[in-house]
């Protein structure tokens, strides 16, 4: 039997599948690492990290094909977005890449919106300026590292640098590409309109290829350190996002994928661009042929609750989810009143503040660490049905709403999710979406599957039905009014503070 392998460069860590070409998981391995926060609200990784990590996913993944008779006919990737890899004239690494989360580059948002226009900005890319996007970055870079500016010669995302140290290719796909925000993301081809407007070298920028295409071949220096074989085909990938409603069966317009990650996400296909003037929703170009999507993006969704978890152990060593759910499952529903803003690292969808922060609000003697991990779970919960409301109201089709990533696990968050929203929620067989994805888009440029369409058919897996709570629903619609009177009421205060 042959395979391929997904892999998914993430923000924690870089997770591999190892993948029939009938479409079923084999295997699966995992590399974690860390985040350096060098100050406040930065955030930054080592490319070099991820291709450390990249070698040794694959190492494992492709010892157990070989072991079972199988060879890997293909990789894809996908990956954490935004996040910049700076390259010189020799393809090393400049400095370490600021990442999708990163906060710093409000002064280059306000700067690209000036030189652009906001309304002409939104024409060209689909998108306002947002600290997370790349381009931003570069300017930052720009402004404020020049010699490091003056040594840029290449610039590429953390699936594409895996990708350029597999195959010795520049390349990248046109969904991460539509989050670099210097692309034109109706035509599917850069901005160059926008590219002469901040004064970027378009020879900086990778080739872009549609994500099922074929871009770049396993090297024999790539051979000897992954043990996959010269000349294996790698397909252009994904955006993590757009791999993970791949890998989760959504890619045509009616399903709607809600995914809790350190992010979380809610995502609609379509079939035509929809641009929201306000911009208040991502529009990006699909991992499907032809296809484009909506998404809502919060910053800091199963983040928060990993943030929480290390603050306890502090207190309590060896905490883990489990014992934080059976907490969380004691305190009654609204959490006696105790409010979470889950704006640890700033937030997009609805605000676009990297200055909003995290709060507990309506504290009292009362509340325990149950209290805590319930508020925590809800905020993240409000904060979905931020972007699901503003997605209603734009007439985005919801004929099935499908629930994936790791706080998907939690039946007691899920039905949390279920009652805020007040609508079912299927919960799928995929635990790690953009790795299959990424893998389903290997068979497909492989050719074991005619197009993303039928990967996605042929594979989608729901295990099960999570249904709101009658008596829950009511007491979150109230608790929803009061969430949402926070941010304003706070954001005076968040201005000037790290």
């Amino acid at each position: 039997m042959d395979f391929v392998i997904g892999i998914d460069v993430g923000t924690s860590g870089t997770k591999g599948l190892l993948v029939s070409v009938e479409g079923k998981v084999e295997a699966a391995a995992l590399v974690e690492y860390g985040m350096m926060t060098p100050r406040p609200g930065w955030a930054e990784q080592d490319p070099d990290e991820w291709w450390r990590a990249a070698v040794q996913v694959i190492s494992e993944l492709a010892a157990k094909a070989r072991r079972e008779g199988g060879a890997i006919k293909a990789v894809g990737l996908t990956g954490q977005m935004h996040s910049s890899v700076f390259l010189d004239d020799k393809g090393r690494v400049i400095r370490p890449a600021l990442l999708w989360c990163d906060q710093r580059t409000q002064a280059e948002c306000d700067e690209i919106t000036a030189r652009a226009g906001f309304t002409r900005l939104v024409e060209l890319t689909a998108n306002r300026a947002l600290t997370g996007f790349t381009a931003p970055k570069v300017l930052w870079l720009r402004n404020h590292e020049p010699e490091n500016y003056g040594r840029l010669r290449r610039l590429l995302l953390a699936k594409d640098y895996v990708r350029f140290r597999l195959t010795g290719l520049f390349a990248t796909d046109v969904s991460d590409a539509s989050g670099m925000l210097l692309f034109d993301v109706k035509n599917r081809v850069w901005s160059r309109e926008l590219l002469e407007l901040l004064g970027i070298d378009p020879a900086i920028l990778p080739e872009c290829f549609e994500s099922p295409a074929i871009a770049g071949r396993v090297t024999a220096e790539a051979e000897e350190l992954t043990g996959l074989q010269a000349g294996t085909p790698v397909a252009a990938g994904g955006g993590d996002q757009a791999a993970g409603a791949v890998g989760n069966g959504v890619v045509r317009e009616g399903p709607v994928l809600v995914t809790i990650g350190t992010s979380g996400v809610v995502f609609a296909g379509a079939s035509r661009p929809v641009v929201d003037p306000e911009a208040r929703l991502h529009c990006f170009c699909h991992a499907s042929p032809g296809r484009w999507h909506t998404m809502g993006v919060m910053l800091s969704a199963g983040g928060s609750l990993r943030w929480l978890r290390e603050a306890l152990r502090e207190l309590q060593p060896g905490l883990d989810y489990g014992a934080m759910n059976e907490l969380a499952r004691k305190s009654p529903p609204g959490a006696d009143g105790l409010i979470f803003l889950p704006y640890l690292t700033g937030e997009r969808t609805p605000h676009f503040d990297p200055h909003a922060r995290g709060v507990f609000s309506g504290l009292n003697l009362k509340h325990g660490l149950g209290h805590l991990t319930r508020a925590v779970m809800e905020g993240v919960a409000y904060g979905i049905k931020d972007s699901v409301r503003l997605m209603a109201r734009a007439g985005t089709a919801m004929d099935v709403i499908y629930l994936s990533g790791g706080g998907a696990k939690s039946e007691l968050w899920a039905r949390i999710i279920a009652s805020v929203l007040a609508l079912p929620l299927k919960r799928l067989g995929v635990d790690e979406g953009p790795s299959f994805g990424a893998a389903l888009l290997a068979l497909v440029g492989s050719r074991e599957f005619t197009d993303v369409d039928e990967a996605a058919d042929r594979t989608l897996a729901v295990a099960g039905e999570t249904v709101p709570v009658p008596d829950w629903v009511p007491l979150y619609e109230h608790e929803y009014e009061r969430f949402c009177a926070l941010y304003p009421a706070l954001k005076s205060q968040f201005r000037g503070r790290p």
